[in-house]
């Protein structure tokens, strides 16, 4: 269940790279679409906790202050660095660049965690990696600068996201974790965000899908709601669901499929073609893993444990 989490994740992430764009084309900067998703999803989370599970607001305040870390270096700065990068480089170049959080994650599980990571595991960064590269062809594109800094940003903050999310989901709840995280990334990112600045009659005004979706036209505000339920409240939520069933290592490369799942999307809806090299390199990730799957050590984290000691 870890793995299907986790690809449905990497899915609704995938397609939110190109749904992004074309709210970013379209009145809104980075900061402000950051601050929408987080408060939005923090709303969505609170309103289900309410129904399901009130005794998820009810936390020790060792547990808020990592959730706070979580939230604002994990969540807030994950989404306004990515967001920053895919305006300036495109979406699976800046997903290559941010899934060197794959190895951040394992480098730290076992130097830092003194983890068991069986050889293989290595074995599979290293496949997902050179994959990524042939997928996204690095060698033809021209970067700028800025984008591919703030993608090695994102893959920091993606890391903190693994490792940090891997603790808090077995002492509390996916959902739980997403409302306190999403919370807290909302509260830190208002200030920075603009929010003010946004014109009430931009969130109105018709735009186009783009691509091979021209023809429908959506007033902004439809696309942006899409992208807080299912580009950030969904995903999101089974993403910790996957991090709690699995180690921050293997969720991170099960994640890392969102590359391809963005180039899908984006072919099918702005047009661009994947060539035959691509498709290879789509191969090689796939089969890293499927690698990485025969990797994990068993794992079994108390829950007490988890929630007397929530840092990794």
């Amino acid at each position: 269940m870890g793995y299907l989490f986790g690809f449905i994740a990497a899915l609704l992430f995938g397609a939110n790279g190109s749904l992004t764009k074309v709210i970013l084309d379209n009145g809104l900067n980075p900061a402000q679409v950051t601050q929408f998703r987080t408060l939005g999803t923090c709303i969505l989370a609170g309103a289900v906790l309410l129904v399901v599970d009130r005794s998820a607001f009810r936390l020790k305040p060792r547990q808020i202050a990592v959730m706070a870390v979580l939230g604002i270096a994990g969540i807030a700065a994950l989404q306004v660095t990515y967001a920053y990068a895919i305006q300036l480089l495109p979406v699976g170049i800046a997903l290559l660049f941010e899934y060197l959080a794959v190895l951040i994650v394992a480098v730290v599980a076992f130097f830092f965690l003194k983890e068991k990571v069986r050889p293989r595991l290595w074995i599979a960064i290293g496949l997902v990696l050179v994959g990524l590269a042939v997928v996204a062809q690095v060698w033809s594109s021209t970067l700028d600068p800025f984008g591919v800094f703030m993608a090695l940003l994102a893959a920091v903050t993606l890391a903190i996201y693994f490792l940090v999310g891997e603790r808090q989901v077995t002492a509390t709840s996916p959902l739980a974790v997403a409302f306190w995280t999403s919370g807290f990334a909302a509260l830190a990112w208002a200030p920075f965000s603009g929010w003010w600045n946004v014109d009430a009659t931009v969130l109105g005004s018709s735009v186009s899908l783009g691509g091979n979706l021209e023809a429908i036209v959506l007033p902004l505000w439809l696309p942006l709601l899409s992208l807080i339920v299912l580009g950030s409240f969904a995903p999101f939520l089974f993403s910790f669901a996957a991090i709690g069933r699995l180690k921050a290592t293997p969720a991170g490369i099960v994640a890392s499929s969102e590359v391809i799942f963005a180039f899908v999307v984006a072919w099918l809806w702005l047009g661009e073609q994947l060539d035959a090299l691509q498709l290879v390199g789509a191969g090689v990730v796939l089969v890293g893993i499927i690698l990485a799957q025969t990797s994990r050590a068993g794992r079994v984290i108390d829950a007490d444990l988890a929630i007397e000691n929530p840092l990794p």
